[in-house]
């Protein structure tokens, strides 16, 4: 799964790196991202005949149009990539709302046979940001009048796939990364049919990322900083 992420770079950085050229808010940099925080998110859509591509900022934890409320977000920070063309709460975003989510690395818990977790960081030694291939929904807040300039919320997912070898040992899930020479791909609006879409999702190559053990620090969101992502100190990595 990807429960904390880490993105740390300008949005002038992240307009340049996805060839976005324009941001409808601004990207707040973090080494320790949780879920429901705001996060920034790159969408494309077709705008008098070109594709536009666009940096938004979306509420991590995906809100179906039909939900209630917004609380069904927290239980929905990830979305199973072999199954989002059958779930009701990510089949519709899956044909028509694919976005990516611009990270540097993730973060991961091993789990010990003696009940303990080690946080380790995941990250890439030859990209220095990923794209974590996401989906997104409006969902219009039914306590906000249709006039008001809040009652839309842009909400998004992180989807996730079973963990390689390389990875495995740490984790079972992972996010699924989308290289930068697919990004068009995954963005594409014009791409709806289910079986084309599962066929990008099955031609998505394994990333090469690096799991390091860092600081236990790193439980806590009220801790945040590059210190995060260092190794952990002897006496932690034993």
């Amino acid at each position: 799964m990807c429960g904390r992420y880490v993105m740390s770079r300008a949005t002038g950085d992240l307009l340049t790196h996805f060839d976005a050229k324009e941001a409808e808010g601004q990207a707040r940099p973090s080494y320790n991202i949780a879920p429901t925080q705001d996060v920034p998110i790159i969408t494309e859509k077709l705008d008098e005949g070109s594709l536009e591509r666009r940096l938004l900022i979306a509420r991590w934890g995906l809100v179906p149009s039909w939900s209630k409320d917004m609380k069904i977000g927290a239980r929905l920070i990830n979305a199973r990539s072999e199954t989002i063309l059958e779930k009701p709460s990510f089949r519709q975003a899956a044909v028509k709302r694919r976005g990516l989510l611009p990270a540097m690395g993730y973060y991961e818990w091993q789990k010990t046979p003696d009940g303990k977790k080690i946080p380790h960081y995941l990250y890439s030694e030859t990209e220095d940001l990923l794209a974590f291939a996401g989906l997104y929904e409006f969902w219009p807040d039914p306590s906000l009048p249709e006039d008001d300039p809040e009652r839309w919320l842009l909400s998004c997912t992180v989807l996730t796939t079973t963990a390689q070898d390389s990875l495995g040992h740490v984790h079972e899930r992972a996010p699924v990364v989308i290289p930068r020479d697919m990004f068009g791909d995954w963005l594409d609006p014009g791409t709806t049919d289910k079986a084309d879409i599962q066929m990008l999702l099955d031609s998505v190559p394994e990333p090469v990322l690096t799991p390091q053990v860092v600081s236990s620090r790193v439980n806590s969101v009220r801790n945040n900083g590059p210190e995060l992502i260092e190794p952990a100190p002897p006496e932690e990595a034993e």
